[in-house]
């Protein structure tokens, strides 16, 4: 009998897997060989990797019927953000199972997938079933900072691994989004990820004269730097409809009987409005964003700085790049130099494909009434890493949720916690999905 998907993915959460960036944190060691062990118990062989000591990564291939069919990737990610146990109702990695729920730090971000994908696997190994196709199944370091230890330096060093595989799902889909039309009638929609919004760090300096604070400088460059900041922190960038965020909207209004008018950036955001909570799905996708986050000048207050810099958390829709950059250039103006921190491209898949045919059909046979949309992930994952192998990657982590339930503001937030039910309907929709796609 396969253990419950509850208990393992408490059994999950209670291995620290903190990752604090730059390399710092507690290491995915342990539970990769957790994970590990249950593969081994599955009848699989998985192979387990590190860049660096306690940074594990684990990766297994399970054999299909048909081996001429491409394979499909599944990737989850092992560490977890930071949190403190003073601000939890629970202690965040005790894995406590309460109330319908498992809490604790991972249990949606995502150790709930891992649990879901585990359970699939044992039963298909217990059941002697196999899946239609080949199915990999990856299990990465470090998806919440840079990748640097997971899923970039699987791709860079052992992309082996990943051979034959034309399509991916992972986190940051799928889940049940209870909405309200506006007759009462309960709509429950279900947005599978087929976009990411590309992620461009830029880091900003401006140099100047460096000098006396109580004298006159018209070369001071922390004047430049903020004067170019309020440029581009006011700009009011336009309206992008990229495929997915257009079918989303269309799509959307249609279940949700509201009038959707795309013609003008006035309309696309009364549209918006009308959406109610899906509204939170699409906000931030219509647009590219370049926000001010990180300000470093000056070391004394009577004192002038020769540099001021500042980091711009910067967000980039599909097929957009190349404007998006020559405006911020601009914007700046002369006296202020851009390079990049981080510059990962954006990630766009078929809205209409068996994929994701595929993955409705999986999702309908478990929630007859569901109403499954495209959407473009405002944020990242791993799937940056993974499309520059040219896999077509998808946000597919199948989950039902209840009215009520801020799926979105668990991720890094505090009391974190996903339903039992939610989880053993993922389990249903995964097993279906990967058995017959």
């Amino acid at each position: 009998m396969t253990e419950a998907v509850e208990d393992l993915c408490a059994r999950l959460i209670r291995f620290d897997t903190t990752n604090r960036g730059h390399g710092q944190g507690n290491g995915e060691r342990d539970a990769a060989e957790f994970v590990a062990d249950r593969l081994t118990d599955a009848g699989l062989k998985p192979t387990l990797l590190e860049r660096a000591p306690r940074r594990g990564n684990v990766v297994v291939r399970v054999s299909g019927a048909d081996p001429d069919l491409p394979a499909l990737l599944v990737q989850m990610h092992l560490d977890v953000v930071p949190a403190d146990p003073a601000e939890w109702t629970v202690p965040p990695f005790a894995g406590e199972i309460r109330d319908g729920y498992v809490w604790g730090r991972g249990a949606v971000d995502m150790k709930d997938m891992c649990a879901t994908v585990l359970t699939v696997l044992a039963r298909w190994s217990a059941e002697r079933r196999v899946p239609r196709r080949d199915i990999v199944v990856a299990f990465v370091a470090d998806e919440e900072d840079a990748g640097e230890y997971g899923a970039h330096w699987l791709v860079d060093h052992h992309a082996d691994l990943f051979d034959g595989c034309a399509a991916a799902i992972s986190e940051s889909g799928a889940y049940t989004m209870p909405v309200r039309r506006a007759d009462g009638t309960l709509v429950p929609l279900y947005p599978i990820g087929t976009a990411e919004r590309g992620t461009a760090h830029l880091l900003l300096t401006a140099t100047g004269r460096a000098g006396h604070g109580s004298r006159r400088n018209d070369d001071n460059a922390v004047v430049k730097l903020v004067d170019a900041l309020h440029r581009l922190a006011a700009h009011p960038w336009p309206v992008v409809l990229t495929p997915t965020v257009r079918a989303f909207l269309e799509r959307t209004g249609a279940a949700l009987g509201v009038e959707v008018d795309l013609a003008t950036d006035a309309g696309v955001d009364a549209t918006i409005a009308r959406f109610g909570l899906a509204a939170k799905l699409v906000e931030n996708v219509v647009r590219n964003s370049t926000r001010p986050t990180v300000l470093s000048a000056g070391y004394k207050v009577n004192v002038v700085p020769s540099v001021a810099q500042a980091q711009i958390d910067t967000r980039v829709l599909p097929g957009t790049e190349d404007d998006l950059l020559a405006e911020v250039d601009r914007l700046l103006g002369p006296g202020i130099r851009r390079e990049f921190i981080t510059n990962q491209p954006p990630v766009q898949a078929r809205v209409d494909s068996p994929w994701f045919d595929a993955m409705a059909a999986a999702l309908r046979s478990q929630d007859p009434d569901a109403v499954v949309v495209p959407y473009c992930m405002g944020g990242g994952t791993d799937a940056k890493a993974f499309s520059r192998l040219g896999i077509e990657c998808f946000g597919f982590a199948p989950l039902l949720l209840p009215e009520g339930f801020d799926y979105r503001a668990m991720a890094h937030g505090v009391d974190e916690r996903v339903p039992v039910a939610g989880l053993r309907f993922g389990v249903e929709v995964l097993d279906r999905f990967l058995s017959d796609c």
